[in-house]
């Protein structure tokens, strides 16, 4: 398809056009985790102020209006543990700035689906940006044969405070303690992050109708997923590939015809099926059992302390681990453990209940609305990814994704309303 298709027609589908296809430069300038909040928050403020004062009636899907209460008690949990564990007006106020750059977005994005923002827009500003990650590749591996500094400089942006200097650095390649063997963060704070990245990315391929941007989005997204050296980007690649195929033949007979005596032949022999799964998990653990063991005691400190000191509210903040988990943060490598420990079950149940919605929503459209298959791919890998990866720290990069399961909302009740109007 011609590329002109895609050209920005509006100011909104600018900001998001440049926000994602310069993520390089915005990588070098430091400036990556601070773009997402502030396009957030700038077109939230545009959307606000046109519905209101310009008069424009618009009516948001019900998930939509789920993740906005669910990220809003997210709010209330964090101001009542702050006030429960007496933690000053210092700490709450940087802990509700935190909350409007992590949390705040997994509303903001999906609602902001109600603006002209095409997904293909979005499709093609991501195979960009894998097109960009092949062409600096080359320069990467270099980089680590060469043993340049691992990571070049942290930027100045820094000040403005985050997660970590992390985020703000501007790193080549970084060697694995565990394996010796280099892995690639390139643009995110960690390499699984990468993973995460390429797995969404490659379901924005999948739906790019140009055969030289498919081709850039579908390679570029792998060599994020393979350099990251992530098991669970692996793992959620080869989900996503059954999940696309499925939905590219469902309609054929002869896949129900394979598929029956496949499934009878694997009801038959279940239990060795199963016993062969276990020992491939094991597998997978043994290859970076140090990060397995990590990840495995940060989830116990967790759920006892949450358990045992505050069910409902959580903490309120972020703690340090002990010297067992290398100082990693108590509940980090898990949204759900993290979740509970600094927001407790109210913020647990809310999370939970936003991502049952919306994905009830997707299915019921999926047969009929090909938007909505891919927003329901889009919130399985964030599903998925809740088991290894804390959503609120990484919304920042995951936006794109947020926001076509936004545009894809927005096509399910258009269509809702037609279907009113011509009753």
């Amino acid at each position: 398809m011609d590329t002109q298709t895609y050209t920005a027609q509006n100011s909104d589908e600018k900001i998001v056009w440049y926000s994602i296809s310069c993520t390089y430069l915005f990588w070098l300038l430091g400036a990556v985790y601070i773009i997402a909040p502030v396009i957030a928050w700038v077109l939230l403020l545009k959307t606000i102020k046109r519905y209101t004062f310009d008069h424009i009636s618009y009516q948001a899907h019900l998930a939509t209006k789920t993740w906005c209460v669910a990220m809003f008690i997210m709010l209330i949990a964090l101001v009542v543990a702050h006030l429960d564990y007496q933690l000053g007006t210092a700490k709450l106020i940087k802990s509700s700035i935190g909350w409007a750059k992590g949390w705040a977005l997994l509303a903001i994005f999906p609602l902001l689906g109600m603006l002209n923002i095409r997904a293909e827009l979005i499709y093609r500003a991501c195979c960009q940006v894998c097109k960009h990650t092949l062409i600096l590749l080359p320069l990467f591996l270099i980089a680590w044969l060469l043993r340049l500094p691992e990571t070049l400089y942290v930027s100045p942006t820094s000040i403005i405070g985050g997660p970590g200097p992390e985020f703000f650095s501007v790193s080549l390649y970084e060697i694995d303690p565990g394996s010796g063997l280099p892995r690639w963060r390139l643009f995110t704070p960690w390499a699984p992050a990468l993973g995460m990245l390429g797995n969404l990315f490659t379901i924005f391929a999948l739906q790019e109708r140009s055969i030289k941007y498919k081709c850039y989005g579908l390679a570029g997204s792998l060599v994020m997923i393979l350099i990251s050296q992530s098991r669970l980007a692996i793992a959620c690649y080869l989900f996503l590939l059954a999940y696309f195929t499925f939905w590219r033949y469902y309609k054929q007979p002869w896949l129900y015809v394979i598929a029956s005596p496949v499934l009878l032949i694997a009801s038959l022999f279940g239990s060795q099926i199963i016993d062969k799964i276990e020992y491939s998990i094991l597998a997978i653990k043994a290859a970076r059992a140090g990060s397995t063991r990590v990840r495995e005691e940060l989830a116990h400190i967790a759920i006892e302390r949450w358990s045992n000191e505050a069910i409902w509210w959580g903490h309120g903040i972020v703690e340090r681990g002990p010297h067992l988990v290398e100082y990693m943060p108590i509940g980090s490598h898990h949204t759900w453990y993290g979740l509970l420990f600094v927001k407790g079950a109210v913020g647990a149940v809310a999370l939970a209940v936003a991502m049952l919605v919306t994905a009830l929503s997707f299915l019921r459209h999926s047969f009929s609305l090909p938007l909505s298959r891919v927003g329901l791919a889009i919130l399985l890998m964030l599903m998925l990814y809740t088991f290894g990866e804390n959503l609120e720290i990484l919304a920042y990069l995951f936006w794109p994704g947020l926001l076509v399961m936004g545009i894809a909302l927005k096509q399910q009740s258009q269509r809702n309303i037609n279907a009113k109007q011509n009753a």
